[in-house]
């Protein structure tokens, strides 16, 4: 899969999703856009975004336990780094998407690739 973030944001669509109030530090917000499940993190102010969708068997990430900034697939145990999308253990061995996030104007807003 392709990692997002090595995107140059001006190659990126940024759309709004969410207003800053709406993900307090520490929750996580699910969202789809484009029939694309994305999850968003507020860790302490700084906000991420991957693919709601575990690359070993393509069912749901989001609502694993988290560990700094690793989520654990509730199935099966893989772990990705919530940051870049980077797979860190088995059984996952392909990276998942990642976001970049920026805040605009009290909205959190996600960078997607723009058509060509």
């Amino acid at each position: 899969m392709f990692n997002y973030l090595k995107l140059d944001p001006e190659q990126c669509e940024f759309i709004p999703v969410a207003g800053i109030s709406d993900l307090p530090a520490g929750e996580r917000l699910f969202l789809e856009i484009d029939g694309q499940p994305i999850v968003i993190f507020n860790l302490a102010g700084d906000y991420y975004a991957i693919a709601d969708l575990c690359s070993h068997d393509n069912g749901p990430v989001g609502e694993g336990e988290l560990e700094g900034f690793e989520i654990i697939c509730p199935r099966h145990g893989a772990r990705f780094d919530i940051r870049d999308g980077r797979v860190l253990a088995l059984p996952a061995v392909e990276d998942i998407p990642a976001y970049p996030v920026r805040l605009n104007d009290g909205m959190i807003e996600i960078g997607l690739p723009l058509n060509d």
